[in-house]
């Protein structure tokens, strides 16, 4: 049986919280209070008070200082915030506790950090056959349909998949409308504008950008890809690229269509980058309730 990255985190939380109350034996039952704040945490920041979010995380934390979930949220929602003093000292205790955490941990805040300083960038990048080319898919019409955005997408995809013959294609996206996924219509999109079947791989069942990640990441390891040139529209680039390197993918281009292109090149200001940390903790797996 597989035993997931958070219950290790879990386990050695358990240990930790032993150690420092000097317990032998079988470990005490968890507070029911610290998961009451760890699901008002979650639920301020999806709401967009982070300040009231990082309290309800410091007083688990002080209640229970081995809560890793609870240390890497702080960590995350204290950079986003710019709180260094903060940052540095949950990122210490997280060392202490759990360094995998710790490392996955720093590793958010640096896909974030990397994609705010993405620049949308219409033109193909120069890749080779181990280098996937992910399209992020967008919501049908009801008919099964593509709206103007996914084709513009498409033809972003298409010009990069011209510019590099040998490099898979995944097309991510469920949301099926009329009998039909984006994956699929992406698919016969495509087929339609001669790329070999060979070279398309579809995933139909990602609902959301996390989830395009998260599943496109599993296929290109699949493919025997280590490396992704992600296709979207210049409003989203920023926050797939930083979801796509906290699943594991290494980005090596980011490619996006012309509409809206200018708008959307200037570096965000910090409070438009809230997005892309929610995003990120989510695609990291950090429990949004528990």
């Amino acid at each position: 049986m597989k035993i997931s990255r958070h219950w290790k985190s879990y386990a050695a939380a358990v240990c930790a919280a032993a150690a420092l109350s000097g317990l032998t034996g079988a470990p005490a039952t968890a507070d029911p209070d610290v998961d009451a704040l760890y699901n008002s945490a979650q639920r301020a920041f999806t709401d967009g008070d982070d300040a009231f979010g990082r309290a309800q995380l410091r007083s688990l934390i002080d209640a229970n200082p081995g809560d890793t979930e609870a240390l890497s949220l702080h960590a995350i929602w204290s950079h986003y915030a710019n709180d260094l003093p903060a940052v540095t000292d949950s990122m210490a205790r997280l060392h202490g506790i759990d360094p995998g955490m710790a490392a996955g941990t720093q590793g958010v805040m640096n896909a974030v950090a990397a994609a705010a300083g993405t620049l949308p960038n219409p033109l193909p990048a120069l890749i080779g056959p181990n280098t996937g080319i992910v399209v992020c898919g967008y919501g049908l019409l009801p008919d099964g349909g593509l709206r103007p955005e996914l084709v513009n997408r498409l033809t972003a995809a298409w010009v990069q998949a011209i510019a590099a013959p040998l490099s898979p294609i995944v097309v991510s996206g469920g949301a099926p409308q009329n009998g039909i996924t984006e994956a699929e219509a992406m698919r016969d999109w495509l087929l339609g504008r001669a790329i070999p079947p060979g070279r398309i791989h579809i995933e139909t069942r990602a609902g959301s950008t996390v989830q395009n990640a998260l599943f496109s990441t599993q296929l290109l390891r699949g493919l025997g890809a280590d490396s992704a040139v992600v296709v979207t529209s210049p409003n989203h680039i920023r926050r797939a690229v930083a979801d796509f390197m906290v699943a594991g993918t290494r980005v090596v281009g980011a490619t996006t269509s012309m509409e809206q292109l200018v708008s959307h090149l200037p570096p965000p200001a910090r409070p438009a980058q809230r997005g892309i940390y929610l995003d990120a903790t989510r695609t990291f797996q950090l429990a949004t309730t528990r």
